[in-house]
């Protein structure tokens, strides 16, 4: 096999992969993430991250890219499943998640100074969580707190990515998802009205979000 030729079979198998897993995202969104846990759900929300993550090693993307889509699927298949453990696992895999995106943004980008305007809006964004979140999080309080340090961190670094605006979106929908999450969790009740809703506001956020980062960093030249 030529060099071109491996090169195309590469970029035919990225494009494949990509598309599964906008696919399952779609499916995901329409069919499962309202309804409650089953094996079909777990199935079919952890088929996106690790598409994507293929897709970006296949293409000799970044590996921390890799991984911290690999420890988001873990997340997702953590977070499919209910109880306090489940979701323990899924905000440790997540928390380190953020944390891969952490390292490889802030190595590639100009510094989280780029935008201090939005920098600062992040400070006020995690100082206000000690209003609407933290006393409604009980003994999760303290890992609760950490997160919101952690996603936090993410979007500073991600807004150094001045250059690769796909990103910075991708960084903020996932921390918008986040937010949703931790609404929906603390201070939603199950059976309210807008529980459907925001379930699938959170996962198109978080699905679309991790297509963008990947799109915008996750090869040497952003994918649109």
């Amino acid at each position: 096999m030529s060099i071109v030729e491996e090169i195309a079979l590469r970029q035919s198998i990225r494009l494949g992969l990509l598309v599964v897993g906008i696919l399952a995202a779609l499916i995901y969104a329409v069919a499962f993430c309202h309804r409650p846990p089953s094996v079909w759900k777990t199935v079919v929300k952890t088929i996106p991250m690790p598409a994507f993550a293929v897709a970006v090693a296949v293409s000799f993307g970044s590996w921390a890219v890799v991984v911290a889509l690999l420890l988001s699927a873990l997340g997702d298949l953590a977070l499919s499943r209910d109880g306090e453990k489940a979701f323990l696992v899924g905000l440790i895999s997540f928390a380190a998640a953020h944390v891969a995106y952490v390292v490889y943004f802030w190595d590639i980008g100009a510094g989280p100074l780029a935008m201090p305007v939005l920098l600062a809006a992040l400070v006020v964004f995690a100082l206000s969580t000690e209003r609407w979140l933290s006393p409604f999080t009980g003994d999760l309080r303290w890992p609760v707190r950490a997160y919101v340090v952690i996603i936090c961190a993410m979007g500073a670094t991600a807004l150094g990515l001045v250059d690769r605006p796909l990103a910075v979106a991708g960084a903020v929908a996932f921390m918008a998802s986040d937010t949703l999450l931790a609404i929906q969790l603390f201070r939603m009740k199950p059976d309210a009205a807008l529980q459907r809703m925001v379930s699938v506001a959170l996962w198109v956020l978080y699905a679309g979000g991790q297509f963008l980062i990947v799109a915008g960093v996750g090869w040497a030249t952003p994918l649109f």
